[in-house]
């Protein structure tokens, strides 16, 4: 949020409470893209997490959707400090944005995934060989 600038910590702000699983957009503020869709993925420990990714996963989709976005980048949610398992996450990131992709009708051509560590760079290469060879 930093590189964007306090205007989308201001609207998130006025957005307040997002449940787990949900998503919200606001404005990019200074960085170069049209939004930032902000998702709330689960901690862990707290139940039903694989769902409620799903959930902010499809949420996600769903909004950029809605806003008639080409493409979407997401990190990869709840991985790092909500201590999610990195390769449930790839596992369920790849399969909820193929599933979304094949059975809805979408503005969307383009879903990036954001990956800041080798280690889950790692899990997604899996998920991206494991969904090639089931096609």
């Amino acid at each position: 949020m930093r590189k964007g600038g306090p205007s989308i910590q201001e609207e998130s702000d006025k957005i307040g409470f997002v449940p787990v699983g949900s998503a919200v957009i606001t404005t990019a503020g200074k960085l170069s893209c049209k939004a930032v869709i902000h998702a709330v993925g689960p901690r862990i420990g707290e139940g039903n997490e694989d769902r409620k990714l799903t959930n902010a996963v499809r949420n996600v989709l769903l909004l950029a959707s809605e806003q008639n976005f080409s493409s979407v980048s997401m990190p990869a949610i709840s991985s790092g400090i909500f201590g999610f398992p990195k390769d449930k996450c790839a596992k369920i990131l790849v399969e909820e944005s193929k599933r979304f992709l094949e059975n809805e009708i979408t503005s969307i051509e383009v879903i990036e995934f954001c990956i800041i560590d080798d280690e889950t760079i790692e899990y997604f290469k899996i998920q991206f060989s494991d969904t090639k060879n089931k096609l």
